[in-house]
Formats: structure tokens, C-alpha cells, sequence
């Protein structure tokens, strides 16, 4: 008895002394993680920040218009950036201004160094993409370019390169002809424009409903509403939820759709072997899932099934809202100019002049520098994509001494650099000319920036121009566009991509004398 008495005292005293130790070691951390978050906020402390709204929601604003006119109004007073709290122990850096974005996008260690030097491949493992905002992509994209990191982002994006070359690129203006001739609606137009170039698959999704291009719709609806409620930023809580099934249920549908063309191209390629599968590929393009088929890093290794699937979801989601988005808000701007779309006009027009066939070509995209200069300035009036997040893994030095600490959230404002009114005078005022080779000399490229830059910028973004030039050409060369003077103006709604709260509507008049 004497004895079990004694093992259940030493047993309490090893209980206690685990449990001391245990709550040594939670107060240890709490300590060490204070102390890292005080040495931030010293640092944090030479950025200036604005007044909060309260003590809880620090600035936390709405994605509204009432939120564009406030980065308005940040960017008029702070023209390089500032400090945002999202809550009180969330600190965001607000950037939009060369001198504070070019730092974060070459993060080489080194503010000395001239701007073109630095390693962008370093940057991209200093400043990596922010998890908070993206993650709730990751069950639908996976690993793709979007979301991947390190090592694994590195490879990747060698190994996708040569996908979006030039050469690949000119055989797809065909399917940008013709998928203008249905024209709309402008997201399905993209969609199925993607499909084509992405699986060879024609869906038809312009005339007639395909559940793979609802659900990929429905994934974007469900991922924005999701932000918008933090209950459900929980994955657990999420899962629970009848959006969170629904979420679910068209994840399967998109991953289903795109296994079953990767399994297939690749059943395809062994049957064959490499070369009969290229002579049986003569005389028509490859589509993307061929590309990333037949790629092979250094060491030989291909892509696997899984990799190409997660690749070629991610190019559907960031390039078909992106791009309709684009050219949504570019048909709005030249509608509510009419002097610079009647120029662009003439400019198509002369050259399609004398040919048999209306449909643009790989060599027209360069002859059409007034439609170009058009199609940038309403990307920087009206970017599609208003803001990157990153987050730094080390220490970033600014030019003037100041410090991005490790581990903070940076909030790259694409459309606050876009209407800082120390890099674009005027900023609301549509002004292509702003675009024309003299105008543009001297001007820092990181002021310009609807497609991100470094070296995570949109490796998609020729595929991008190239297919709105197309777009915008054949319309204007068909129809005249008119603002619905019925119709109050757009209210602005920057979601995943900026779009208009009740749509934009045009009207469009068929040129006389076109078929």
C-alpha cells in the first residue's frame, strides 16, 4: 500500500511538473512571439497610416465602389504607400509607387543594387504569394502556377515558358476569329475561347449550357461570397456548410472534366510514341495540355497527370475572368469616347482593307498601335486584378532605409499605382495618348502594371493581349458601341477581377454596309 501511495504521489509530481513545463513553454512562445510582433511594429512604425475606422475593424473597408474612391482618396495623400490594419493584429502594407513596389517585386537584399539586376528568381522565394487571400483557390486549382512556391514554382514556370512563346501563340488567333464571331456573352466568350486552346474541346458554351463551364462560374460565385463571410473562412466550418457542398460538387465536375483529357492526350502519346504523336500534330496546333505532355525539365523528368491538371485548371480560372473583364471595361470606355473608338475603327479598317477575309492575323497585332494604346489605358483605368498579396520571408530594404519586415502581409495595388496622381496626371481621365511611344519614355515599368510584374507576373498576358486585340478589332469592325444612356453609371465591384455591380450595358449598332 506504502508503495502504490508512493508511485501515485511521484506520478502526480511528474504530472505536474509536464503539465509546469507545458505552460512554460506556451508562455515562452507567447513571449517570443510578442517580442517578434513589437520589433515589427517599430519598424512598421516609420509608414504612415491612416486614421482607423475603430478599435475591433482597424481599416477594414468594402469591396465596393465606396472602397475604389477611398484607395482614391489613400493614394492622393500617400502617394507611396501606407500601413493597413485589418485587424489589430494584422498589419497590411498598402504599396503603390515604384519606389516601394520595385523593391518587393526584385527582393534581392540589396537596395543599392540598379533596377535591372536583381535575381527575379530570388524574388520570387523572398516575396512569395500571400496564403490568407489565395487559399481558398487551392481545392479547385491545387499546385498550379497561381499558388505553388519555392522549388516546385521555379520548375514549373520554366517548364511552362515555352507554352505561351510566340509561335504557340499565333496558331490560336483562329480560334480568337472565331469564337468573335458568336461574340457574346464576353465570359463565355473567353471561356470557350480557353477551352479550345487549353483542350481542343469545343463546347459550344456560347450557344448552349456545359456543366463544366457552370461549375467553373459557380467556383468563382463561391469563392467571393466566401470572403465576404468570415464564418466560413474555416475549412471545417466551410465543409459543413451548403455552400461549402456546392463548392464541392463543382471542384469534382472541373477535376473530373480536365482528368479525363489529361488521361486520355497521355494514353494518346504512349500509343503513338513521341514522334508519330508530333507528325500526327502537323498542319494543326497543339493545345495546351499537348505542350505540357511532351515538356521535359533538365533531368528529363516530365510533368505529371496531376501537375498538368492543376496547370491547365489555374490557366481557365485566372485567364477567361481576367480577360472579360478587360474587355468589358475597354468596350465601356471606348463607347464613352467616341472620337478615340472612330479611330480605332479606321485603324482596323485600313488595315483589313482589300482582303478576301476580315479575320486578324498573328502579323496585324502590331499594326494596330492606336487600338493597343486604347487597350492599356483602360487596363490602367480599369485593371481587372486590383491588388496582389505577398508575403515577405525575409527582411526587404527600401531605398530610403525603411524596412518591409518579415512575415508582412504587402498588398501590391495595382489600382492604386494605376491612379497615383504622381505617376499619371489626371488619373480618371481615359487617355490613351498617354500610351504613345513619346509619352512612355522615361515612365518606371513597375507604374504600369495589369498583368503584376517580377518574376510572378501573368505568364499568360500576350495570350491575354493578343486575344482582346483580336476581339476588339472584329467587333469594331462589325458594330458601333454606345453607352445606355437609359442606365445609371457603373457602380465598381473589385472582387476576384473588377467588375460592375449590375453589369455594363452597350448598345450595338451595326455599321451600315457590313454583313
Amino acid at each position: 500500500m506504502a508503495v502504490a501511495a508512493a508511485l501515485g504521489s511521484l506520478a502526480m509530481v511528474a504530472l505536474g511538473t509536464f503539465l509546469v513545463a507545458l505552460l512554460l513553454r506556451w508562455l515562452w512562445d507567447v513571449l517570443l512571439a510578442v517580442t517578434r510582433f513589437r520589433a515589427t511594429c517599430h519598424q512598421l512604425n516609420k509608414f504612415p497610416t491612416p486614421p482607423w475606422r475603430n478599435w475591433l475593424l482597424g481599416h477594414t473597408g468594402m469591396s465596393t465602389e465606396q472602397g475604389l474612391q477611398q484607395v482614391d482618396a489613400l493614394v492622393a495623400w500617400y502617394r507611396h504607400g501606407c500601413l493597413w490594419w485589418g485587424l489589430p493584429w494584422l498589419p497590411i502594407l498598402r504599396l503603390f509607387h515604384p519606389s516601394t513596389l520595385w523593391p518587393l517585386l526584385s527582393a534581392s537584399g540589396d537596395p543599392s543594387e540598379s533596377l535591372p539586376t536583381p535575381s527575379l528568381c530570388v524574388a520570387a522565394f523572398v516575396a512569395p504569394k500571400d496564403k490568407t487571400f489565395y487559399g481558398f483557390l487551392k481545392p479547385w486549382l491545387g499546385e498550379g502556377l497561381l499558388l505553388s512556391s519555392g522549388q516546385r514554382w521555379a520548375r514549373h514556370r520554366r517548364l511552362l515558358t515555352p507554352a505561351f512563346h510566340g509561335d504557340v501563340l499565333r496558331a490560336y488567333l483562329g480560334i480568337f476569329n472565331q469564337s468573335t464571331r458568336v461574340l457574346l456573352p464576353l465570359s463565355l466568350l473567353t471561356l470557350d475561347t480557353l477551352q479550345k486552346c487549353i483542350f481542343s474541346h469545343d463546347s459550344h458554351c456560347q450557344e448552349r449550357p456545359s456543366e463544366y463551364i457552370q461549375a467553373i462560374l459557380e467556383l468563382s460565385s463561391l469563392v467571393v461570397r466566401r470572403q465576404l463571410q468570415p464564418l466560413l473562412h474555416p475549412w471545417w466550418l466551410y465543409r459543413l456548410s451548403s455552400d461549402g457542398r456546392r463548392f464541392a460538387r463543382a471542384c469534382a465536375t472541373v477535376h473530373a472534366f480536365t482528368a479525363d483529357v489529361v488521361q486520355r492526350q497521355r494514353r494518346e502519346l504512349a500509343r503513338l510514341g513521341h514522334q508519330a504523336w508530333l507528325n500526327g500534330h502537323r498542319g494543326r496546333s497543339m493545345d495546351f495540355i499537348d505542350l505540357l505532355l511532351l515538356t521535359k525539365d533538365e533531368d528529363g523528368h516530365t510533368l505529371s497527370d496531376e501537375d498538368i491538371a492543376a496547370e491547365a485548371d489555374t490557366f481557365m480560372f485566372e485567364g477567361h475572368d481576367t480577360t472579360a473583364s478587360g474587355l468589358a471595361w475597354l468596350f465601356y470606355n471606348l463607347a464613352g469616347h467616341p472620337e478615340h473608338q472612330e479611330r480605332c475603327r479606321r485603324e482596323v479598317q485600313e488595315l483589313l482593307a482589300g482582303r478576301d477575309t476580315a479575320d486578324i492575323e498573328w502579323e496585324d497585332l502590331s499594326q494596330l498601335p492606336f487600338t493597343t494604346m486604347c487597350i492599356k489605358e483602360s487596363l490602367r483605368l480599369h485593371p481587372p486584378v486590383t491588388a496582389v498579396s505577398q508575403r515577405c520571408t525575409e527582411d526587404v530594404p527600401l531605398r530610403d532605409g525603411r524596412v518591409i519586415p518579415k512575415g508582412v502581409i504587402c498588398l501590391m495595388s495595382i489600382y492604386g499605382t494605376h491612379h497615383n496622381p504622381e505617376l499619371w496626371p489626371e488619373p480618371e481621365v481615359f487617355n490613351p495618348l498617354r500610351f504613345s511611344p513619346e509619352n512612355s519614355k522615361g515612365r518606371s515599368p513597375s507604374s504600369f502594371i495589369p498583368f503584376s510584374a517580377g518574376p510572378r507576373n501573368c505568364i499568360g498576358q500576350s495570350f491575354a493581349m493578343a486575344e482582346m486585340k483580336v476581339v476588339v478589332a472584329l467587333t469594331l469592325s462589325r458594330f458601333v458601341l454606345r453607352r445606355d444612356t437609359a442606365r445609371p453609371p457603373p457602380r465598381r465591384k473589385p472582387e476576384l477581377i473588377l467588375r460592375a455591380e449590375d453589369g455594363l450595358w452597350l448598345l450595338l449598332e451595326p455599321l451600315v454596309g457590313v454583313a
